[in-house]
């Protein structure tokens, strides 16, 4: 038993994309830490309430109420992130969240919440999230600033490239009997098409065009 609670205890977490269009999230906090919460909620389409006595300048949409933070602050919200100045707060509220069930994140302690969020690297729809489990978010950090020089924004015009593609060709494809094998076949030969060099050079229209010409040829009739 004590071996199972050590490989437990040093287990990485489980990353999740949560959807949190159009959901409620507190953030109890008004300064710097509080406010990068407050953008990557934004940037997820949730709807933001931050409850602190004194709050800087947030990002636009976020709701403020300049006040402390109380318990009654978690009524309908679908995520609380806790990061006040004051650890008392934090695990008060971070204590109610969860007999609730809501995920709650405790910026400066980690294991006080439920969830921990990554260094995310954003391009577009394209998210890239680096954790390291609450051992060193510098870390994190600094591999998600590596990517960052190798992963630009071509990737996330081809995430929008590709959501059109399948918006306009999946359907086609069934209605056609195309099986799911072969759909998937074409798709990966998109993906081996020089799109991103092609993208790189702002060739979108080419790189339309190609990818289209793979889809016509693949996903049209069914074998």
């Amino acid at each position: 038993m004590a071996n199972g609670n050590r490989a437990n205890e040093e287990a990485p977490p489980y990353l999740a994309a949560l959807d949190l269009r159009g959901r409620r999230c507190l953030v109890a906090g008004g300064g710097a830490v509080a406010r990068r919460k407050v953008e990557g909620l934004l940037a997820a389409g949730a709807v933001v309430r931050v409850v602190a006595p004194d709050v800087g300048e947030m990002p636009e949409g976020a709701v403020v109420d300049r006040r402390a933070a109380r318990l009654a602050d978690l009524d309908g919200a679908a995520l609380v992130v806790c990061a006040t100045d004051d650890p008392a707060t934090n695990a008060a509220l971070a204590r109610e969240a969860r007999r609730r069930g809501v995920p709650v994140n405790v910026a400066d302690d980690p294991e006080a919440g439920t969830f921990s969020v990554p260094a995310v690297l954003r391009r577009g729809r394209v998210q890239v999230g680096v954790s390291t489990g609450g051992a060193s978010p510098l870390l994190a950090a600094r591999i998600r600033d590596e990517l960052a020089a190798r992963v630009g924004d071509e990737y996330g015009e081809l995430a929008d490239l590709l959501a059109d593609l399948r918006a306009a060709w999946e359907p086609r494809a069934i209605a056609a009997g195309v099986p799911p094998a072969a759909r998937r076949a074409a798709w990966q030969s998109v993906l081996a098409l020089p799109l991103l060099d092609l993208l790189r050079t702002g060739d979108g229209a080419e790189a339309r065009s190609r990818a289209e010409a793979v889809l016509d040829d693949r996903l049209t009739t069914a074998d």
